[in-house]
């Protein structure tokens, strides 16, 4: 949510603490309050399986691809991506606790 303070300074109050993450071909999808970012990814990636670990910005997930049925260890750091973006990921991810999986976010 978006509000000036008593200066007219734009601040950013958030209330969101859960992301989502998901593919569809070779585009990921990171999904969070009225956010919705997506990027390029390996063609070769199916789908994410799960997140393992969350830590300001930089997710340490499974993901399959199609030369093996095995999930692999994948790593995304969403600063530059979000600083690429023009946006402060500082202010942006702090108030996201916990990243799920959701590939139906692509469809």
């Amino acid at each position: 949510m978006v509000h000036n303070d008593e200066k007219g300074v734009i601040q950013l109050s958030a209330v969101y603490s859960e992301a989502t993450l998901g593919s569809r071909g070779d585009m990921t999808v990171f999904s969070f309050g009225n956010h919705v970012i997506r990027f390029k990814t390996s063609p070769h990636l199916k789908r994410y399986e799960a997140v393992k670990e969350w830590d300001n910005g930089y997710i340490v997930c499974t993901a399959v691809y199609d030369n093996s049925d095995a999930a692999e260890e994948e790593y995304i750091d969403l600063v530059p991506i979000l600083k690429n973006l023009y946006m402060d990921p500082e202010v942006l991810l702090k108030p996201i606790r916990k990243v799920k999986v959701d590939n139906s976010l692509c469809v």
